[in-house]
């Protein structure tokens, strides 16, 4: 039998893929949540409330032209605490991004109520979300 906070990560999981937010917003986050992006790219930096954190995952889908997917490999989950462990990938101006991650949560009275996402190639992440500048020498 698995955790309740185990249940609650994947059900994040599985309404983030169907694309329903409402469900997010109602049953997985906390109204004060805060979800924290490592990097200096355009995605990256610490949202704060629901209403941030649904406008961020809603940008990175806009970025990637809705192609950016996450693949869910495991859960690890206590009384206070997740970890998940995932692949993100994406397609973006020509780009594309494999990266493995590792999302640290904290649960508050049952519902997500802050993320840490840990990226194994932090460089490829940034340069991935970066415009494609053009300079002329």
């Amino acid at each position: 039998m698995a955790h309740p906070n185990e249940d609650l990560v994947r059900d994040g999981f599985a309404a983030f893929e169907r694309g329903d937010m409402d469900a997010l917003r109602k049953q997985i986050c906390t109204d004060d949540v805060r979800w924290h992006n490592p990097g200096r790219g355009p995605i990256s930096g610490d949202y704060e409330g629901i209403d941030q954190v649904i406008q961020y995952f809603a940008r990175v889908l806009e970025l990637t032209g809705g192609t950016f997917s996450l693949e869910l490999h495991d859960v690890l989950a206590n009384d206070e605490h997740a970890v998940a462990l995932v692949t993100v990938r994406g397609e973006r101006a020509g780009k594309q991004l494999t990266d493995n991650e590792v999302l640290t949560y904290h649960i508050r009275d049952g519902k997500i109520s802050e993320v840490w996402t840990h990226t194994t190639d932090l460089y490829a992440a940034d340069e991935f979300f970066r415009k494609n500048v053009l300079t002329l020498g």
